[in-house]
């Protein structure tokens, strides 16, 4: 990973603690209606994210980490509008977005935009690259004239890295990486204040991932641009993020700076995320203390009580079964953990 870790966002100097919160997220909370059993009339609620809260301010980056199935996309499709919301509130700037209708969900899906997983995927094979790139213009400014469209498109196309005569062109044409991006530029086309990434490095190798973290960083210095940047990699959500959040079957396990969370993780979960990291020197591999994670996630439709973690972690006690752990911070600067038994301090947990 050597060609990703460049000067972190962990130790940017920048104090972005003051600036103004562009998203507010409460309480929210995702839940289906799944079809469970031997007859399909049997439906169970599959609960993808409970209780979820944080903000996102100006140009700051929210890593939000976990295994798969812990509802990262879930959450970040939800906050957009492409996932049912079941309870909870999305403020953007101050506006409530998920029981807003007209104008409000309008300036949401302008002010709002997404890097999707799957690069290629998510690009119309029928339209060409120019065409994909100017939609999200013909859609929220109608009012500019075709020359003005090709003109930012030809530009936008330039700063990621491509060139304007890519815009005849269509997507299966593209590598993966030329495809990613194709879909950066068509999230930031629009000027968007927030763009959440649903892990826009996961399908590609590592160089072109370097690539594309570095742009997304430099693209955010340019434009005091958020970012929701959700990812599996540890290496790169310590790359690129200021506050690292940490989610585990549908509720947030860890949230604060990205150097307390990665110097001194406080909850079990994430201390076994980041003992799980490769470590490219086999003499400070086998100096690891941290034993992998053993067990499997449980089921959503059937979560357990108290701690949704309890039934893999090595210090659960029948406190953990009894009560669900709020989210707390034992001292300043200290992230905040969801846990009875957190480690403080730098100290191992207690039974």
């Amino acid at each position: 990973m050597s060609e990703i870790i460049m000067p972190a966002a962990c130790d940017d100097n920048t104090d972005i603690s003051q600036a103004e919160t562009l998203l507010s997220v409460r309480n929210l909370a995702v839940h289906f209606r799944v079809s469970h059993g031997a007859w399909p009339w049997q439906k169970s609620t599959l609960h993808a994210v409970n209780g979820v809260s944080f903000d996102v301010r100006r140009g700051e980056t929210l890593g939000l980490v976990g295994e798969s199935g812990c509802g990262k996309s879930t959450l970040a499709r939800a906050l957009i509008g492409l996932a049912p919301v079941a309870t909870g509130s999305v403020s953007w700037r101050g506006e409530e977005t998920v029981a807003g209708a007209g104008r409000k969900l309008g300036t949401l899906r302008r002010d709002v935009q997404m890097i999707f997983q799957d690069p290629l995927a998510s690009l119309d094979p029928r339209m060409s690259i120019g065409e994909i790139v100017a939609e999200p213009l013909r859609t929220h400014a109608p009012h500019l004239g075709r020359a003005e469209v090709e003109r930012r498109v030809s530009t936008m196309l330039e700063r990621v890295g491509l060139n304007a005569q890519h815009a005849a062109r269509r997507a299966h044409e593209f590598s993966g990486g030329q495809c990613q991006r194709v879909g950066i530029a068509r999230a930031l086309i629009g000027e968007p204040g927030l763009v959440i990434c649903d892990e826009p490095v996961s399908a590609l190798d590592v160089s072109i991932q370097a690539q594309i973290v570095n742009l997304l960083r430099d693209l955010q210095r340019e434009r005091s641009l958020s970012l929701l940047f959700v990812a599996h990699d540890l290496a790169v959500v310590k790359t690129i993020s200021h506050r690292v959040m940490v989610m585990y079957l549908g509720r947030v396990m860890e949230i604060g700076d990205c150097r307390a969370v990665y110097d001194g993780a406080r909850h079990p979960y994430t201390r076994a995320l980041l003992d799980a990291v490769p470590v490219p020197d086999p003499a400070l591999a086998r100096l690891r203390r941290g034993a992998p994670l053993s067990g499997e996630i449980p089921s959503p439709l059937n979560p357990p009580s108290g701690c949704a973690f309890r039934t893999r972690c090595p210090y659960a006690t029948d406190s953990c079964a009894a009560r669900t752990p709020p989210l707390l911070r034992a001292d300043s600067g200290q992230p905040l953990a969801a846990c009875w038994h957190p480690r403080e301090s730098g100290a191992p947990p207690t039974d």
